[in-house]
């Protein structure tokens, strides 16, 4: 590297943030670009280890540890220390479609298998990552870049998110003529609709994406759900081959059986978060058309990414409290003994949302022997949904749970703890479950099998179904996962089904 001592000299600098009582004020970014000095010492701090776990991209004990799209990581922080800014950005396009998207929603497997992590803490590569692309935009060097020539094939992709996207854009690269089918009124899928705005703009950085593929050939057709508004049967008549990259969008709920599950005020993450970013993009929320927690005691329950942005969506309302409940104990502050390196840690921090969430409200509670301030409340279990007189939702009643006593009687991993029955009020509650597969739809008109998990049934690294010429690529093939990994199987599903047109590919 260009400076083999930089670990030993600097230490991990991180980028300047809007303070959270400022930034819930407005739905913008919030994260600001470091001074390219101060990036290229960032970059100086890549430590040319022998073995970079940073870009293995492997699945340990159930997640990933390095980059899935194997970015090569060590190359552009280098690149970066020597101020080789447009040879970095070609680097990084080398293995990502859209570091613009994984920059901002990544949540960084790779530095959690940094080398140098093992001692010290770990390269800031998710900011250098987003600042090259950023920076490759603005300076000029992403251009349209159309293909050549075109084989005469036709693909049709359903589905614009993540790996729908990455699909798209490989295939045609290589001359294929490719138009993606999104039922919503925009493109982008979950990245549009799912990722709150604060987090991932939408007019800026994923139009943006998508006015580029527009221009090298990509065509879009949005408004169009295929399996009503169009048959997939006759859609696979009318292309060469196709590409499923729906998504995974059946919600799980676990409190199907939980007395008052139907009281108006509880709703899927999904159905909140989506209806806000469309009803800001339409109108700047002047529509009306979103459910608004303004002034309202908020519940979250579901501790991942979702829940997080319910959180800070729900602040951005003005609610009047905001609480949010995770059924697993706290994790702990470093790694515990069965969580090692190049595992992704799983140690206790605070997301944007507890951020803003433990600036806004007070909150004090002990966990493990500790005085917390945070939004969440680990370890508890809602057992009822309370409601008034109209049938709106007024409260949730919770117990506490011991997870180092199993219950052998319910076969729980944890039991209940007596006498720990409470009431939290609330007019709203957002379930952040996490999804159980794709909508069945397209799979059952095609004749696609499923897996057992109600996945479409295809290999990774083949991408191919039971059906001839048809493919399945991102969360809709895997379940749900990482931006990451959608880029990763749109890209794998793109070159098999280019191998599949052509007899041979020359797609990575």
């Amino acid at each position: 590297m260009g400076k083999p001592t930089g670990f030993k000299e600097f230490a991990r600098k991180t980028p300047n943030e809007t303070q959270p009582r400022l930034r819930v004020l407005n739905w913008n970014e919030f994260h600001e670009h470091m001074p390219e000095g101060e990036l290229k010492t960032q970059g100086a701090r890549c430590m040319d280890c022998g073995v970079p776990f940073c870009h293995t991209g492997q699945l340990m004990n159930g997640m990933a540890a390095g980059c899935p799209i194997n970015n090569l990581i060590p190359e552009w922080n280098d690149l970066v220390y020597q101020g080789r800014w447009r040879e970095a950005l070609d680097r990084l396009h080398k293995t990502n479609n859209f570091p613009e998207f994984t920059g901002r929603v990544c949540p960084a497997p790779c530095e959690g298998s940094c080398v140098l992590g093992i001692i010290d803490p770990p390269v800031t590569i998710k900011n250098i990552e987003c600042t090259i692309i950023d920076k490759g935009f603005e300076e000029g060097y992403v251009q349209p870049e159309p293909p050549p020539y075109r084989t005469g094939k036709k693909v049709a992709v359903i589905g614009s998110g993540p790996s729908g996207l990455a699909a798209a854009d490989q295939l045609n690269s290589v001359g294929h003529s490719v138009t993606v089918f999104e039922r919503s009124d925009r493109v982008g899928g979950l990245l549009m609709y799912g990722i709150p705005n604060m987090k991932l703009d939408k007019a800026h950085v994923v139009q943006r994406r998508v006015d580029l593929l527009e221009a090298e050939g990509v065509v879009f057709k949005t408004g169009v759900e295929v399996g009503k508004t169009i048959s997939a049967a006759d859609l696979r008549k009318e292309f060469d081959a196709v590409i499923l990259a729906t998504g995974a969008t059946n919600p799980n709920d676990f409190f199907g059986k939980t007395p008052g599950r139907n009281l108006k005020g509880i709703h899927f993450a999904m159905e909140f978060l989506k209806a806000n970013t469309k009803s800001l993009l339409d109108s700047e929320h002047k529509d009306g058309q979103y459910i608004s927690a303004k002034g309202k005691h908020v519940i979250v329950i579901g501790g991942g990414d979702t829940g997080t942005d319910c959180v800070g969506t729900s602040l951005r309302h003005g609610c009047k409290s905001l609480v949010n409940f995770e059924v697993v104990p706290q994790p702990p502050a470093q790694r515990a003994p069965n969580n090692p390196w190049p595992q992704w840690p799983r140690v206790y921090k605070q997301d944007y949302g507890h951020q803003e969430a433990t600036a806004l409200f007070d909150y004090q509670h002990m966990s493990n022997k500790t005085l917390h301030t945070d939004p969440r409340e680990y370890a508890i279990q809602t057992t009822e949904f309370l409601g008034d007189a109209d049938g709106n939702l007024r409260a949730l009643k919770t117990v506490r749970l011991d997870w180092t006593k199993p219950d052998a009687e319910k076969k729980t991993p944890f039991s209940v703890i007596p006498n720990t029955e409470q009431e939290w009020p609330a007019q709203l509650c957002f379930l952040a479950l996490g999804f159980r597969g794709p909508e069945p739809t397209v799979a059952e008109q095609l004749g696609v099998e499923f897996d057992p998990r109600t996945n479409y049934k295809a290999e990774h690294g083949k991408f191919t179904t039971n059906v001839e010429g048809v493919f399945a690529a991102g969360d809709c093939r895997r379940g749900q996962s990482l931006v990451v990994w959608a880029i990763n199987e749109g890209r794998g599903a793109a070159r098999e089904c280019d191998r599949f047109l052509m007899g041979e590919t020359a797609l990575p």
